[in-house]
This record gives C-alpha cells, structure tokens and sequence, in this order.
C-alpha cells in the first residue's frame, strides 16, 4: 500500500506534535477510546512476534495513591542529586501528572513469553523490553492522533512497582503511563518551556 503525501503529512503532524503531558484535566475518557487504544499497541512489532507487553489499568485509588507516594520519594531522591542552582530548576518541573490523570497504566514486559518460541533474542533478550518501548509509543502516537495526551512517568523505584502490583516473576516493569485530556494546548515540551532541554538532531554518522 503506497501512502498519499496527505497521509504522509499527517503522520508527520502526529510525530511532531506527540507531547509528554504532565497536566490533565479530570474529564474521564470515554471506554470506546480505550478500547481503540488498546488494539492500536496490537499493531506494534516485536521481536519474533513475541507481542511481551503486559498491561495493568490502575483504577483503586489507594494503588494510585501508594504509586504517588513512590513517585514522591523518588523524586526528592532525584532532586538531592543535583547541585544548585539545577535542583531548583528540578522541583520547578512537574514531571507527572499521576494526581489529575482519569487513566492509569502500568506497562510489565514479560521475560518469558511464549510467543514467538524465542525467535530473535537469544542472543538480545533486551529486545523484549524494546518491544514493550515500541508498544507504548504506537499507544502514544494514536492516543495523540485521538486528542488524548500522554506522560510517560519514569521516576518511579521498578521494584516497589513490581511488588505493589503482585505481578509474576517473568514480569520486569517497563513504564507508568497516565492518560487524559491535556490542561491546555502543549505548544511546546514541557522541558523547552521552562529552559532545561532542547532538541538536539539526531546523530547519524557513516564508517
């Protein structure tokens, strides 16, 4: 299937406009849009068809609230790594928005899949956790493409999450996604706006 430049155009938009969102409005998101969520990460790749993502709805609040706490912890830990004047840059950031967000995910990579009989991996099994990687960024750009924002919340301690959550020993953990309406329009990341990083160009060298 060939794809039009209109098409093309509009894949690039989405790329483009994909934002890590940290502020969220309550409004609940309709389970019909969950649901196209859901079968777009059955469209991602994987290594050997191995498909190692498992994932968790957190709907219980004191999950949630236990998550928070972690991720609290964590991030006073993160925040005491840096010297002035960047850790007051840090505790300016809002890096996640598990408070507001309607919809939480905890995204597991099992280690042990049965799928794919271990095709591709034998000798890269960290391509299953890559898989996992890929399968949250497709649910990322269609949530995107279905005016749903997305943060990625990565200071969190994988092991407490692990043990939180009761999830089987194959289970590494991979990522807490919160999902939602965003607060308002993300003209700009969130790191580009309050001046800690900007996008530098991919590095493409040839030997």
């Amino acid at each position: 299937m060939n794809f039009s430049k209109t098409q093309a155009q509009t894949l690039n938009d989405i790329l483009r406009w994909r934002r890590d969102v940290r502020h969220f409005r309550a409004d609940p998101v309709p389970q019909p849009v969950l649901d196209r969520l859901r079968a777009a990460m059955d469209l991602a790749p994987s290594v050997g068809n191995s498909r190692p993502w498992r994932v968790l709805q957190i709907k219980d609040k004191s999950l949630r609230g236990r998550v928070q706490d972690t991720f609290e912890t964590c991030n006073r830990e993160a925040a005491a790594g840096y010297d002035e004047p960047a850790r007051a840059e840090y505790v300016r950031l809002k890096l996640a928005g598990l408070r507001e967000a309607p919809v939480h995910l905890a995204v597991f990579t099992e280690t042990a899949p049965i799928e794919g009989r271990g095709l591709g991996r034998q000798t890269m099994p960290e391509t299953l956790q890559f898989s996992t990687a890929m399968a949250i960024h497709t649910l990322w750009l269609v949530a995107r493409a279905e005016n749903i924002g997305l943060g990625w919340v990565s200071i969190l301690d994988p092991q407490s999450i692990l043990t939180l959550f009761d999830v089987p020993e194959s289970w590494v953990f991979t990522g807490y996604l919160c999902l939602g309406y965003a607060e308002s329009p993300e003209e700009r990341p969130l790191l580009h706006r309050n001046g800690w990083q900007h996008d530098t160009s991919t590095e493409w060298l040839e030997r």
